[in-house]
């Protein structure tokens, strides 16, 4: 069986077994994605505890990243690295996988292209660097003061990485892989979606990856392409599939 679901944002507890009652019947055979913005954030005891307790529930959570995780942690060593269903992870527990980006990998007999990274949507107002500051009082000041002033703004390093967008490398690394597999996966799992797509939806800005996924979505064959991101839980063209707090299961 495979399921999958939208943001979590470090709270895990829509698959409690009172929410999620169909777990009874798995395993960790089983698989759990989770599309994006999945909490890998500041390590911490709550941090700890919670990752912990979604690692004993009864399936093997799987996630693409979104914008908002620890991206400095995450490629960092202390995650290792490994072999994953015909693709590339990092373990962050024993039954807890982060896809890497470009990779396709085989859940249930299905090919899975994944692709995470997105551009955050609440920083109109800028990113304050630290290091741009004469002292950390200065900068203290002048983070108190765009917070008083409603500003939509995130501290790098802090609460925004530069790699929440891909690099050129990562996307001629996905595009090189869905050539190699003859440009056709069962399935399609992103954290934003293709630029037409989420055009259609209302979101009419675009970046660099909006534009490669619409290039994605033109020149290959897939069944179903399922993303995150935008908080809603909408289907679009029959074969796209926002997806946030629905938890479905799709194999």
């Amino acid at each position: 069986m495979v399921y999958i679901t939208g943001d979590t944002h470090g709270d895990y507890t829509r698959f409690s077994t009172d929410r999620f009652s169909a777990q009874k019947e798995m395993s960790y055979q089983d698989t759990m994605i989770i599309l994006g913005d999945f909490g890998l954030w500041h390590d911490s005891p709550e941090e700890r505890y919670w990752l912990d307790w979604l690692n004993d529930k009864p399936f093997t959570t799987v996630w693409i990243d979104g914008n908002y995780e620890n991206f400095n942690r995450l490629y960092s060593n202390e995650f290792a690295e490994c072999d994953f269903h015909g693709g590339r992870a990092h373990q962050i527990r024993p039954h807890i996988f982060h896809l890497k980006r470009g990779y396709i990998y085989e859940f249930d007999g299905k090919s899975f292209f994944a692709f995470g990274g997105a551009k955050s949507h609440d920083i109109e107002d800028g990113i304050l660097y630290r290091e741009d500051f004469e002292s950390e009082k200065e900068f203290r000041k002048t983070i108190k003061k765009y917070y008083e002033g409603g500003k939509l703004f995130r501290i790098a390093h802090e609460t925004w990485w530069e790699q929440e967008l891909p690099s050129y490398e990562e996307i001629e690394f996905g595009e090189k892989m869905l050539a190699d597999h003859g440009g056709e996966v069962d399935y399609v799992i992103t954290h934003c979606g293709p630029q037409s797509v989420v055009s259609f939806m209302g979101y009419h800005g675009w970046d660099l990856e909006t534009m490669f996924l619409e290039e994605v979505a033109h020149n290959n064959l897939f069944t179903h392409w399922f993303f995150g991101h935008y908080h809603r839980d909408e289907d679009i063209f029959g074969k796209f599939h926002c997806r946030y707090e629905r938890i479905e299961r799709i194999i």
